[in-house]
């Protein structure tokens, strides 16, 4: 509303008139008077129209301004909204397009119903009953998407869907042999399949030679091998983990990836690069010191053992003696030829224990540390000191124990000519004996020699995906934590020794530095490979992908990247177009975390391997066991994380439903429960936990097994890893599944290759818990029909373990150990 309308007349007419009703009665009659004279008249009273002109305007105006400010208002306002709508909402700020990551092309399978009819005929036509695919199983077969997650169970079938994919591929689709690859995870599941697929394909009409089978079905060990032997310069290029092998140059040559024996051959080259390193690096002798001090020095006895208790009593006795025990000891040595030794400095010292003085035979200044000498077993044991009453070899007891419990300082006790002459070794960095001594990494369940120690801890850093030297670089420890020596040991040596095998002649290579090649962190070297070396990983079809590693994942997605950077130029003239990829697998099966694998991969496939299209395949059917070995697996499982939605359901041929058994240990029922089922005739498992088990087995078993093994071979002692992929009637299991330990530089290693939650400090021990239970899970699915398992009751429970998930109130358990009623 405007705010400028006129409120009052111009100052020129503004004379105060009064309204004749209000003027007193003459003044009103001579106003009407003069008012009819005037209009009688036809005159104008000039300020009376002025002002009655002005109150017209004034209210004239004003109504009038009013109404029209009310009716625009209105107008504008409409207009307004309509200029809203039409205005330019396009944001000012230049955006160019987004970068499209997939790692493959937006295709799909030529697969039309009435190809699939045809096929599903041929099948019906060729296979028995019992292999026709279920509805799921076709799922898995016709899958036309680019990638394909196929969750498969504990005996699923999958073997023989993944050979009806191949058929499809290269019968009906004319898919060339060369471009496919199938992967399976170990050497004897690749000759299972191998059989397999020769069998289903000659049905087809294609009669696959062994070479063609090989060829088409590798690890994935095997696999990339010959993608570094056609680098130039390579041709003769030998895995280091094949090294002393019968056949080292041949491609097919593979080896078992969780095999960690070291050989004669391995062992040679690992000697030699420690015995060079030693004598040409300062750093790496001060490094090796405090380690070599570790492990030999006297461990440490609790002051309340009852060995330490007993020997206090006589540690006066001792004291006054020791001297010439000393004496009798050096005297052996010597004659032996084992003393003195290069390195320590002879000496007689003496420490205070618990106020007496023992004496010293040296001092190790490299190690800084002091040197007693021990009664070697060659030695008479009946050998007494004139005036003794105990044996040489008895004296010696007492004072290690005292010494055990009661020495400040570090000793090391050489109870062994042979210690001797490895203790010279070690500080003199021969080549023959290597570093002479065992090394515990902190974790881990028992020490082992430095330099297996060494390949062991190298091996799970590069399976993470990681670089030795740069992990070991962004590790942190405590400033007097022997394992920040060990790493950085480690570090060094290890880049020695990939050196040295390159130059040996043919050069050497450890598989994992063969993946690291051709990896993600260097994707430029597969543009040296000709197409006909990549071409194989065009279409990959992987089995057990649960167990895969973040090295190996890191090269599967760099090897398909550059198969789509490549474009159709590499598939001209061939049926075989684009790439795909199908990997089956079950996260519950995933057991090898203690080598650096992980199912996050598998569980985020989608994420890991991105396409423009995928398809996921649920294999629910277990055509292996009877519903309560499935019901109770699971239960126990459950517990860990896991792809949502799995419930397996027993499709096989029906069987009573029989419980799985749990058992106090009890060596004399376990051989009756053996030797009941092997008279029935059942095929049987003996799945241990740990060595001590298969070291104390019953010597009647151990005798059934020899027996057996010329004969029916219908038993096998196995460990639970090594059990996966088998089968038996009835399956003994041998010790708990449980996580004992607690390692803080797997911990580092698993969140720097960003496994886990990054908050979590104990992201790997987090992960070995959750895989105790899936270790209980695939020993239990190896049954058929009966599941015994024994546990030890008195065996201490020192951390999580799989048998507190028992719930002897669920009819898939039978708990008949004493004290169920507590545990459950």
């Amino acid at each position: 509303m405007p705010d400028d309308l006129p409120s009052a007349l111009p100052p020129e007419l503004d004379i105060d008139l009064v309204a004749a009703e209000r003027l007193p009665w003459f003044k009103r009659l001579l106003a009407r008077g003069l008012s009819k004279a005037l209009d009688g008249l036809g005159a104008q009273h000039q300020t009376s129209w002025a002002q009655g002109h002005t109150d017209g305007y004034l209210n004239g105006h004003g109504e009038g301004v009013r109404e029209g400010y009310a009716d625009g208002h209105l107008d504008g306002v409409e207009k307004g909204r309509r200029m809203l709508l039409i205005r330019d909402t396009r944001p000012e700020a230049h955006r160019g397009p987004q970068v499209e990551d997939h790692l493959f092309d937006d295709w799909r399978l030529p697969l039309s119903t009435e190809l699939k009819k045809r096929i599903k005929a041929d099948v019906e036509q060729k296979l028995p009953a019992h292999n026709q695919p279920s509805a799921a199983q076709w799922k898995l077969i016709f899958s036309d998407t680019p990638s394909t997650c196929v969750i498969a169970g504990a005996g699923a079938g999958k073997s023989t869907s993944l050979v009806l994919r191949i058929v499809l591929l290269v019968h009906y689709l004319g898919f060339e042999l060369d471009s496919l690859t199938v992967v399976t995870f170990t050497r004897e599941s690749r000759k299972d399949f191998i059989a397999r697929l020769k069998q289903v394909m000659a049905l087809w009409g294609h009669e696959l030679s062994d070479r063609q089978a090989r060829e088409l079905v590798r690890t994935f060990h095997s696999r990339i091998l010959p993608m570094v032997r056609s680098l130039p310069g390579f041709e003769r290029l030998q895995a280091f983990e094949t090294l002393g092998s019968a056949s080292p140059a041949s491609e097919d040559v593979d080896s078992n990836p969780f095999d960690l024996r070291i050989n004669d051959a391995q062992r040679q080259q690992l000697n030699l690069c420690y015995r060079d390193l030693y004598a040409r690096e300062p750093r790496f002798r001060e490094l090796i010191a405090p380690l070599c001090r570790q492990a030999r020095q006297l461990r440490e006895l609790e002051r309340d053992h009852p060995d330490v208790q007993k020997r206090m009593a006589v540690t006066e006795l001792s004291a006054k003696r020791d001297a010439a025990w000393c004496d009798t000891v050096e005297g052996l040595w010597r004659r032996a030829g084992a003393w003195p030794i290069e390195g320590i400095e002879p000496s007689r010292q003496t420490v205070q224990i618990n106020g007496h003085a023992f004496h010293l035979h040296g001092y190790a200044a490299e190690l800084d540390a002091w040197v007693v000498l021990g009664v070697d077993d060659s030695e008479n044991r009946e050998f007494k000191r004139p005036d003794a009453k105990l044996p040489l070899w008895a004296e010696g007891v007492i004072k290690r124990t005292l010494f055990q419990a009661f020495c400040a300082q570090p000793v090391i006790w050489l109870d062994s000519y042979q210690a001797g002459r490895q203790l010279l070794a070690s500080l003199s960095g021969q080549a023959s004996a290597g570093p002479g001594f065992e090394y515990k990494v902190k974790g881990e369940l028992a020490s082992a020699p430095l330099l297996d120690c060494f390949v062991m801890a190298a091996g799970f850093i590069e399976n993470l995906g990681l670089d030795v030297a740069d992990a070991v670089a962004r590790m942190s420890f405590a400033s007097d934590d022997s394992d920040r020596c060990f790493f950085e040991a480690l570090s060094l040596f290890w880049k020695a020794f990939e050196s040295q095998l390159l130059d040996l002649s043919p050069p050497v290579m450890t598989y994992n530095r063969m993946f690291a090649l051709f990896g993600e962190h260097s994707p430029e070297n597969l543009t040296q490979l000709d197409d006909q070396a990549l071409r194989p990983l065009a279409h990959l079809l992987i089995d057990e992908f649960q167990d895969v590693s973040p090295q190996i994942v890191s090269w599967l997605r760099a090897s398909l990247r550059e198969i789509r950077r490549r474009g159709p130029a590499m598939h001209v003239g061939r049926r075989a177009t684009y790439s795909s990829l199908l990997c089956v697998g079950d996260d519950w099966q995933s057991i090898y975390g203690w080598r650096g694998s992980s199912p996050h991969y598998f569980m985020a496939f989608d994420k890991t391997f991105s396409a423009p299209a995928s398809s996921r395949v649920m294999l629910s059917e277990n055509y292996r066991s009877h519903q309560y070995i499935i019901d109770a697996a699971e239960h126990i499982v459950r517990a860990a994380p896991a792809i949502p939605g799995k419930k397996a359901k027993a499709c096989g041929a029906p069987q009573p439903l029989t419980p799985v058994v749990i058992l106090e240990r009890d060596d004399q029922l376990l051989v009756d429960k053996v030797q009941a089922h092997y008279q029935q005739g059942d095929s049987i498992l003996l799945l241990y936990r740990k060595g001590s088990e298969r070291q104390r087995l019953p010597e009647a078993l151990q005798t059934l097994l020899q027996n057996d093994a010329a004969q029916a071979r219908r038993i096998r002692l196995l460990s639970y890893h090594s059990a996966k992929g088998l089968q038996a009637d009835t399956v003994f299991l041998l010790g708990d599944c449980q996580h004992l330990t607690q390692s803080p530089s797997k911990n580092q290693l698993y969140r720097l290759a960003g496994l886990g939650e990054a908050v979590d400090p104990q992201a790997y021990d987090k992960a070995q818990q959750d895989e105790v239970l899936r270790l209980a899970y695939v020993a239990i699915t190896r049954a058929v029909r009966q599941c015994y398992w024994f546990i030890d009751g008195q065996e201490e429970a020192k951390g999580p373990r799989a048998s507190a998930r028992i719930a002897a109130d669920q009819p898939f358990f039978d708990d008949r150990r004493v004290a169920a009623g507590a545990q459950a």
